[in-house]
C-alpha cells in the first residue's frame, strides 16, 4: 500500500520517518565531507608550503614568515640548481629509467602473474612460494653487486633497470586481478574457439587488463623516478646519473662548514640558501609524478582495488 492510500496518522508517521532519515543522511554527509576536507588540507598544505618556500626570500623562510603564500618572491634557489650543468642530462636519464624500467618491469610482471593465476599450471604453489620467499630473504648487497658485476652491467643503464625489474608484491596484485577478472570459463571458451595460450593472452587478457597495467606502470615508474641508491652503487659515470643523485650532490655541495667561513654575513647567506635549496629540490623531484598521475588515476584506482580484493 502506498503512502497516499494510508490513513492520515500512518501517513504522517511515514513522512516523519522519511524526513528524519533525510536529516540523518545530511548530518552523516556533512561529517564525511568535513573529514575529507581536513584530510585534503593535511595533504595539500605541505605541498603548497614547500612550493611557496622555494620561491620566497631566503631570510623570510628562515625567519618563519612564510606560512602559505610566497613572501619576497625570488628564483635564486632554482637559478642555483639549473646553473649545475648535469641537471638537464640527469633529468633525461631519470625519464629514460622511469619509462624503460616501467615498461620492462610491467611486461615481466604480466608474464609472471598470468600463468600463476591459472589452475592448470603444474607446480604453481612451489613457484609462488619461491616468489614469496624472496620478499622475506635476499642475498644482501655484496652478493647482488657481485652478480651485477659478473653480468657486465656496471656503469650501464641496465644496472638501474634490471636489478629492480620485478616486484613480487606487484606480481601478487596482478595475479589476483587475473583470477578475479579472467574466469576459467573464459579460458575454456577461448580454447574451444581454437586460441592458443599466447593468442588468448594477447587478444583477450591484455585488452581486459588495462587497469592493472596502469597500476604496474605507475608503481614501477614512480619507484624508478625516486630511486637513487642503485645508481650510487652501480654507476660511476656521471653522464648516466639520474636526477635524484644529481640533486643529492647539489645538496651535499651546498652544505657549509662554519669553521671554514670567516665572513659571518656570507656564512648566513649560504646557510639560508641551503635551506631554500631543499624546498626547490623537492619541487623539481615531485613535478613529473604529479603530471603523470591524473592521466592514469582512473585505471589506477580500479586496478588496485580489484587486484587487492582476494588473493
Amino acid at each position: 500500500m502506498s503512502a497516499g492510500t494510508l490513513p492520515p496518522d500512518e501517513t504522517r508517521l511515514a513522512v516523519g520517518s522519511s524526513i528524519q532519515d533525510t536529516r540523518g543522511d545530511k548530518i552523516a554527509m556533512a561529517c564525511i565531507y568535513t573529514a575529507l576536507g581536513l584530510f585534503c588540507l593535511a595533504i595539500l598544505y605541505p605541498l603548497v608550503y614547500v612550493l611557496s618556500a622555494s620561491v620566497s626570500n631566503t631570510r623570510k623562510v628562515s625567519a618563519g614568515e612564510v606560512w602559505l603564500w610566497p613572501v619576497g618572491f625570488t628564483l635564486d634557489a632554482y637559478r642555483a640548481i639549473f646553473d649545475y650543468k648535469a641537471i638537464v642530462s640527469s633529468f633525461g636519464n631519470s625519464v629514460y629509467y622511469a619509462v624503460a624500467g616501467a615498461l620492462v618491469a610491467t611486461v615481466l610482471t604480466l608474464l609472471a602473474a598470468y600463468p600463476l593465476s591459472r589452475k592448470g599450471l603444474p607446480g604453481k604453489g612451489i613457484i609462488m612460494g619461491a616468489f614469496v620467499f624472496t620478499m622475506m630473504f635476499n642475498g644482501g648487497l655484496i652478493p647482488t653487486y657481485l652478480v651485477v658485476d659478473q653480468l657486465g652491467l656496471l656503469n650501464t643503464r641496465w644496472a638501474i633497470i634490471l636489478p629492480t625489474a620485478l616486484a613480487v608484491w606487484n606480481v601478487i596484485i596482478t595475479r589476483t586481478y587475473f583470477m578475479v577478472t579472467i574466469p576459467e570459463e573464459l579460458v575454456e571458451a577461448g580454447k574451444v574457439d581454437g586460441c592458443s595460450d599466447f593468442s588468448f593472452f594477447w587478444r583477450v587478457v591484455l585488452p581486459l587488463s588495462k587497469p592493472i597495467i596502469a597500476v604496474n606502470l605507475l608503481f614501477y615508474a614512480v619507484g624508478q623516478w625516486n630511486s637513487f641508491f642503485n645508481a650510487l652503487i652501480y654507476l660511476t659515470n656521471e653522464h648516466l646519473f639520474p636526477l635524484q643523485v644529481v640533486l643529492r650532490q647539489i645538496l651535499i655541495q651546498s652544505k657549509v662548514d662554519p669553521s671554514q667561513m670567516q665572513d659571518t654575513s656570507k656564512l648566513l647567506q649560504m646557510q639560508e640558501l641551503q635551506q631554500q635549496l631543499k624546498y626547490s629540490l623537492i619541487v623539481i623531484g615531485m613535478i613529473p609524478p604529479l603530471l603523470v598521475y591524473p592521466f592514469v588515476q582512473k585505471h589506477f584506482v580500479k586496478g588496485a582495488m580489484v587486484g587487492s580484493l582476494k588473493g
